[in-house]
Order: structure tokens, then sequence, then C-alpha cells
């Protein structure tokens, strides 16, 4: 439907057929991205991948970003920074149990998967984990719960100029000064450790034949080389680290919330997919699951599947422009229209799903079973396709099997108080990625 809000007018896609549309006939007239005052403002002027306009600096700064970070090569080169990290985790858990007379641990599963994501990413991009329960973990995680709502609030004045001065009324702009202020700090401590080699012992697994030991070596190495593609400034590559933190962090958390409050609902497909990830531990010996375990874990992977079509890291895709007058479905759709695909309706669609609003994994060992999350089929785009698609999926994905399949290993999981999973409010918070709107508190209990 084609809407218009104030001077904008706005194409929201709820269908895979008119998405397929968007994101692969019409895919380069549909490249670009709307300009945001927010955004503009907290990723460096659009000098980011996630918001930058279609063009060569998109096109190169994705290139690097890729071949540096989200390759399936370099993922693949980062598996035992994901494995210690969610080692770490499960010993964490483990130690509130053994500390409790029950020798069970009430556990804010929402806190404890910010702090994987966002250590995991800290150690493969800035070369050393920002941890700590007190102190710059824990601040660094609310720039980063803050950044998802001021991205994803709907700002007046990106649609009614004339209303911006509302922003000022209701305090948006004053938030956004003070958030921009904590992350161009924290990014410039960031960068100076780096050029003055203050950050510590390397904790991550670059090799030094790349130029650098982690993601922002790489890129102060760009800056300094004269005869580089693109010419990266101070500004440059805060956009480009803020990105790398703003999709990953977040969505990962999120997704593997719901994942785990959806299990706790529906305690029969928890025990399924826990006598599934325990055989194969059983069967290897090992009492961590690693990565290459994952593969024989079908009903995981059609659990984590069915959790991206209920509950997509981001319900309405980043925004699109179209940057020339075309025809979509038969219509005539101007030039700078601005598109919003709804992921989340096209996950729903009951043209497309039978049942869609029950959470039956199995539907993807059945009639579902040829579908995929990655961009070719057009009935689950969680996240997107074509050339805007995310170019971190495969970073992502690896990080939340891994950390299911173990938290689901050792641990039995109950919600407090006996309650069984009836009771659980899965009630969703507004913002760009969404979230339970009360944490998730569950039980755990080791598993031997």
């Amino acid at each position: 439907m084609l809407l218009h809000f104030g001077s904008k007018p706005t194409l929201v896609v709820s269908s895979p057929d008119a998405a397929r549309e968007i994101m692969k006939t019409h895919d380069l007239i549909f490249s670009s991205r709307p300009n945001s005052s927010f955004g503009r403002r907290l990723m460096y002027n659009h000098k980011d991948i996630g918001s930058a306009p279609y063009g060569d600096y998109w096109r190169q700064v994705r290139k690097i970003c890729v071949l540096q970070l989200l390759s399936t090569k370099r993922v693949q080169s980062l598996q035992q920074v994901r494995e210690e990290e969610v080692k770490e985790m499960m010993e964490n858990i483990k130690r509130s149990c053994s500390n409790s007379p029950t020798f069970s641990a009430l556990v804010d599963l929402r806190e404890v998967l910010m702090s994987l994501t966002n250590d995991i990413i800290c150690r493969v991009a800035l070369g050393k984990k920002y941890g700590g329960e007190e102190g710059s973990g824990r601040r660094f995680r609310k720039m980063m719960i803050e950044l998802g709502y001021l991205l994803g609030v709907f700002n007046v004045g990106d649609f009614i100029p004339w209303l911006s001065w509302v922003n000022y009324v209701i305090g948006l702009e004053e938030r956004v000064e003070k958030l921009f202020a904590e992350i161009d700090s924290f990014l410039d401590e960031v960068i100076e450790d780096h050029i003055h080699g203050k950050r510590g012992e390397y904790v991550g697994n670059y090799d030094a034949d790349d130029g650098g030991k982690d993601f922002v070596d790489f890129l102060l190495r760009i800056q300094q080389d004269k005869n580089a593609e693109i010419t990266l400034g101070r500004e440059h590559i805060k956009g480009i680290v803020m990105d790398m933190f703003a999709a990953g962090t977040d969505t990962s958390t999120s997704l593997l919330e719901w994942t785990i409050a959806r299990l706790l609902k529906h305690p029969e497909v928890m025990k399924e997919v826990q006598k599934e990830v325990r055989g194969v531990a059983f069967a290897t010996g090992r009492e961590f699951i690693e990565e290459d375990d994952i593969e024989q874990m079908h009903y995981l992977k059609a659990v984590i599947k069915e959790m991206l079509r209920l509950h997509p890291p981001l319900p309405l895709l980043v925004p699109r422009e179209s940057t020339e007058e075309t025809k979509i479905k038969g219509y005539d759709i101007p030039a700078k229209t601005i598109v919003i695909i709804n992921a989340w309706a096209i996950g729903r669609d009951p043209t497309s799903w039978d049942d869609p609003e029950e959470f039956k994994p199995k539907r993807f060992f059945n009639d579902a079973s040829s579908i995929d999350f990655k961009g070719h089929d057009f009935q689950l785009i969680p996240f997107g396709a074509g050339r805007r698609g995310c170019p971190g999926t495969h970073f992502a994905i690896a990080i939340i099997e891994l950390a299911l399949a173990n938290l689901l290993h050792k641990f039995d999981w109950a919600l407090p108080n006996g309650a069984n999973g009836e009771a659980l409010d899965i009630t969703e918070s507004p913002g760009l990625s969404i979230h339970l709107k009360s944490p998730l508190l569950a039980v755990a209990t080791p598993h031997y």
C-alpha cells in the first residue's frame, strides 16, 4: 500500500511477491536509503554501511567489511573467539547455580545474552573486550539500547520539516546529542588505543599478513595507505565500526531471547531439541558443543528458522528509497519513495504458511524444508535480500546456533516459581529490533 507520511510517499510491502519485485526485479532502483536526521547524526553523516546512500562509497566499504569481518572464511577463522565467549557465559551461569542452596539460579537472559554478543563483537572488531558488570561493558550495552531506540523512533521532522521543533520540545534532539557525545568519546578512546598500542593483549584471531590484528587495525591501515581505493577519515572509521555493533549486538540478543521464551512456552519442543543436542554431545564425548557438532542438529536449526519467521530481528527491514520512477505490481511508484518491507507480516502470511501464528519448527522438515533465510526465498526474509541484504547473516547465525545449543545442552530451563509456559508474557516492546516487553527471567539448573 502507498501511504503519504507528511511530505514523503511511503510504500509498505507485506507480501512475498511484492518483496521480490523490490529486492530482486527492481533491486537497483530500490538500493538507496532515505535520509534521516537522527541516523545522519548518530552514524556520522551516513558514513556507515547500513544507512549510506547507494554508490561507490557504499560498495567499497561493504566490500571491506565483508572481506575483513563477515565473509564465510573470516567467520570460520573466528570460531575460537565465539567458543571461548560461550564457554565463559556457561561458566558464569554454572557458578551462579553452585552458589545457590538449590543448585539452580535465576538468570536474566537478556543481560547475559547481550553481554555475550557484545563481548564477541568487541573482540573481533576492537581487539579486546569492554567487559565487567560495572564500567565500560555495561556502559557500552546501554549505548546500544539507546541507539536502537533512537534509530527506530518516529522522527516527525523527517516527514514534516516545519514540525522539526517538536523533537526539541519532547527531548528527542537532546537524547540524540547526548548519545552521540558518548559514542564519539568511546570510539575516540578505541582509536587512540589502537594508534598508541594501549589496548592490551590482543584476544582475537586475525593474521598479521592482513595488516592488522583486528578490524580497527585494518581500517587504520587503509587510512594510512595513500594508494588505497578509498579515503577513510576518522569519522568514516567510527561510522563503520558503529555499524558493526548496531547491526550485530541487539538483533542477535533479541533472537536468542525470543527463542528461549518460545521454548519455555512449548516445553514439548524444548525437550525434543534438548534430546537432539544432548544426543550429539554424548556421541562426540565432549562436554562443550563445538561449532562442527551443530551440522548434525537439524531440529535446532529448524527451531531457529521458525524463530526468524515469527520474530525477525528487524520486523520492518531498514527502509529503502527509490532512485527513479518505476512500476511495482502494475502501479506507478514515484522516485524518492520510501519503501518499508514488513518482514514480520511476510513471515506470517497465510498464503505462504500453514497455521502461520503457530510455533511449529517441524514445518521445515515438511512442505517448507527447502525454504531458507539467506535472501533467495521471499517468504522468509529476516535479513533482507538483494544488494542491501544484511552482509552479516553468517556471522550472526554462527553466534546464535552455538550459544543456543550449549544453553540447551548444559542446563534445564524453567520459569520462576514453577509457573507453566502459558503464564509467560510474550508482549512485544516497540523499537528498531523487537524485544520482549519485560526481560526474560528463567531458572537454570545444571544438567549432568
